[in-house]
């Protein structure tokens, strides 16, 4: 599926990141020394020439002033940043003032409701995407009686506190997911723990939470279902997530979120 993305909250935020820079080094600039260097090479050799005080010909700089040359040389680069930042700073600028106030997927939801239920929508709000995704109908992996009964907050069965905290995570962030839907590998069909949706580019990943690492048969069948995932395509790191605990180290709540808020949003 192709995702339009939002550009006016891209340019706001690389115009945010250049303002930043500029100041950044605006007060970096008043540390330097005055003058400038030009470097000319002969052979192999390297030659430093200061300019400065309207002496274009240079002052040859032996070795013994390479602090200075290294400090001029750092100048000058931080000049063309600020030059170059300044020009797409102003650019920026001039597509935010025209970008329109309003996106295709705002026009839908300035709609009336009575307007919405007679059209089809060319692009849906990522609300209302995620709602139909999360409408989809799959066969939930039963649970055994005999595993203790752990809650979400969305009112969902599932298999240990850990995963019930993961899921409540993943809630509170507003993130759509599904707990153990079925997904088809070349080696078979898995249940894995978390299925997500990642509105930013309209990606299904998944999360598994692996959380018997000190046992070895437990491990043993995760290294075979890392690899299933892998020969389908689905790689650690790009489609497929992954926490660990054992008996002695739990769930890090902070890793968690980390993850959470670089790779799953």
């Amino acid at each position: 599926m192709t995702v339009i993305k939002n550009l006016r909250n891209e340019l706001d935020e690389r115009y945010e990141i250049l303002l930043k820079t500029i100041n950044a080094v605006n007060i970096r600039m008043a540390q330097f020394p005055e003058g400038r260097i030009r470097i000319q090479k002969r052979g192999k050799a390297t030659y430093y020439y200061l300019i400065k005080d309207g002496n274009e010909c240079g002052t040859l700089l032996d070795n013994s002033y390479m602090p200075l040359i290294m400090q001029l040389a750092q100048k000058s680069y931080l000049t063309k940043v600020l030059r170059e930042a300044t020009a797409e700073m102003d650019i920026i600028k001039r597509m935010i003032k025209k970008y329109p106030k309003e996106t295709i997927e705002e026009t839908y939801l300035s709609l009336s409701s009575d307007r919405k239920a007679l059209i089809k929508p060319i692009i849906l709000p990522d609300a209302e995407f995620a709602k139909q995704w999360l409408e989809e109908d799959y066969i939930h992996k039963p649970i055994g009686e005999d595993i203790p009964v752990f809650m979400t907050a969305r009112g969902e069965r599932v298999r240990s506190k850990s995963e019930q905290i993961i899921a409540d995570h993943l809630n509170s962030y507003g993130l759509p997911y599904k707990y153990e839907c079925p997904l088809k590998l070349r080696s078979g069909t898995i249940h894995p723990d978390f299925t997500i949706m990642r509105l930013s580019d309209r990606t299904v990943i998944y999360h598994e939470h692996c959380g018997r690492m000190d046992d070895p048969e437990y491990s043993h069948k995760l290294i075979r279902r890392i690899n299933d995932y892998a020969e389908s395509d689905i790689l650690i790191g790009d489609r497929l997530f992954m926490t660990f605990e054992d008996s002695k180290i739990p769930l890090d709540i902070r890793i968690l979120d980390k993850m959470i808020q670089t790779c799953f949003r």
